[in-house]
């Protein structure tokens, strides 16, 4: 089951649990917004332990789930995740906005617009580091709310009442039926998650050209790589304690035929049938355990 506190976040359980309609899973993204910035204004940034103290304390009747400072990463709880929190508006009659989900998770970053931070001065939340957004993201996501802005990113979003209701995903606080606030303006992309690799293929070994090195290889002065799959051969040799890793070097040299004498024995054979030529049986257990392949 997903965690009802955010793993990492500081947790000040502000009381007053009460559950949610159910229906699909959202969340709400909003910005604290407590001072008014412009371009040629800006102000500097309300602290951190401030908006904190507040929802925590004063504020608690409108606080969110969840106070984010993008800035630094620091993240603040106020409530279970499967509790309503009260940051929207919530008319009489109609939707109960803080309600209609299966969770309505609540975001508050710590930002509005032409906030000051160390002398810089950040026009848009996006224009921030987004610090602690991947985690904030993933424990988000692993209560069920998908990566959708149903009604449209906060950039240029729509209140449309039907998608409230019927659809799960990200809602700006802009985007949400009977409230009228046009926050948070912008909003950190979703983290992606990394492409899945493709299969490494399992390395081939041919029997026939393996057997032709151990035969030859030995008389051979130097290290000629007669063919590429002695040294995979001599890699499993050396992860089976067999052979030393200074002779993985593709020359299937009397210490490699040592080795994989010692292999045959080590699987019971003895006499003629443990001389370090592989055989068909031995190669394929090798591979077998050592993650390649054996061809004729």
């Amino acid at each position: 089951m997903p965690e009802l506190w955010m793993p990492g976040a500081q947790r000040l359980d502000i009381g007053d649990h009460a559950p949610t309609d159910g229906g699909p899973a959202k969340a709400i993204a909003h910005i604290t917004w407590d001072r008014n910035g412009t371009a040629t204004a800006p102000l500097d940034l309300v602290p951190y332990e401030n908006l904190r103290s507040y929802f925590s304390g004063g504020g608690r009747a409108v606080a969110s789930h969840i106070l984010w400072d993008p800035f630094t990463g620091r993240i603040c709880q106020f409530l279970p995740a499967n509790s309503r929190s009260k940051s929207l508006v919530d008319l009489p009659g109609g939707t109960r906005t803080n309600r209609a989900g299966s969770v309505l998770l609540q975001i508050e970053a710590l930002f509005f617009p032409y906030c000051r931070v160390d002398g810089k001065v950040y026009p848009r939340l996006v224009d921030t580091p987004c610090k602690g957004w991947d985690e904030l993201h993933a424990w988000v996501a692993s209560w069920g709310v998908p990566d959708v802005w149903p009604n449209g990113r906060p950039e240029s979003c729509s209140r449309d009442a039907s998608t409230w209701a019927s659809k799960g995903g990200w809602y700006p606080h802009a985007a949400v039926p009977e409230n009228t606030h046009s926050d948070p303006l912008s909003w950190p992309a979703f983290p992606t998650s990394p492409a899945p690799q493709p299969a490494t293929a399992k390395a081939s070994v041919s029997l026939s050209k393996l057997v032709a090195a151990a035969r030859s290889n030995p008389a051979a002065k130097g290290t000629p790589v007669t063919y590429a799959g002695v040294r995979t051969v001599e890699a499993a040799l050396a992860a089976e304690s067999l052979l030393a890793k200074t002779y993985v070097d593709g020359h299937y040299g009397t210490v490699t035929v040592s080795a994989y004498a010692a292999w045959q024995r080590h699987l019971g054979y003895t006499g003629k049938d443990a001389d370090g030529i592989p055989g068909k049986t031995s190669l394929a257990k090798l591979g077998a355990k050592h993650g390649f392949t054996v061809t004729a």
